[in-house]
């Protein structure tokens, strides 16, 4: 998968994590639905300690890198998520220079496998220590607005059979930050 190129413009989409019991059967339902397969990657996501949102270095498959600059809600209903993707050449070296100025939080690594219905990304994660998620993002555009979004992930919702309380409000990091013995 290509790196998106970077927006003078913030981006907007809404958003839904749950957790599965089964990412088998979440596959096979993401399968019947997708209008196109992505693929899968490996992901390690370094968060930084910032005083408004959340900023966070996105290494894929160990070379190509991504900042991602995001805010939204914890909520358990689906959320707006306000977000910039900056490509970067250098993910060790940009990792080094915010980790001397901000602090890491926390490091989240992850397999995804990534399908698309429509402007719905379809995530199936396996996060290490955490546990298998299913993330719907509707990537909001000219013909989709915010209400939109929140049907088509209303509607992913009823074909997953997710229920209100399989739905995560909570970052991959705020959950490991949350963990008993996390270092």
């Amino acid at each position: 998968m290509s790196t998106p190129e970077s927006s003078p413009t913030p981006r907007q989409n809404i958003e839904l994590k749950a957790r599965v019991p089964s990412l088998v059967q979440a596959r096979d339902i993401a399968e019947a639905v997708a209008t196109e397969y992505l693929g899968e990657l490996r992901q390690v996501d370094t968060y930084f300690q910032v005083s408004r949102g959340r900023l966070k270095l996105r290494v894929i498959d160990g070379s190509e890198g991504q900042l991602i600059a995001y805010d939204r809600a914890d909520s358990q209903e689906p959320r707006s998520s306000t977000y910039r993707l900056v490509p970067v050449p250098d993910p060790p070296e940009l990792r080094a220079a915010l980790s001397t100025t901000c602090g890491i939080l926390c490091e989240v690594d992850k397999r995804r496998e990534v399908f698309l219905h429509h402007n719905v990304r379809i995530h199936l994660d396996e996060v290490q220590r955490l546990g298998q998620f299913l993330e719907f993002e509707a990537v909001l555009c000219e013909g989709i607005d915010a209400q939109a979004g929140e049907r088509q992930v209303a509607e992913l919702c009823t074909r997953f059979q997710i229920e209100a309380t399989d739905i995560e409000p909570r970052s991959y990091s705020d959950l490991l930050l949350a963990l008993p013995d996390f270092a």
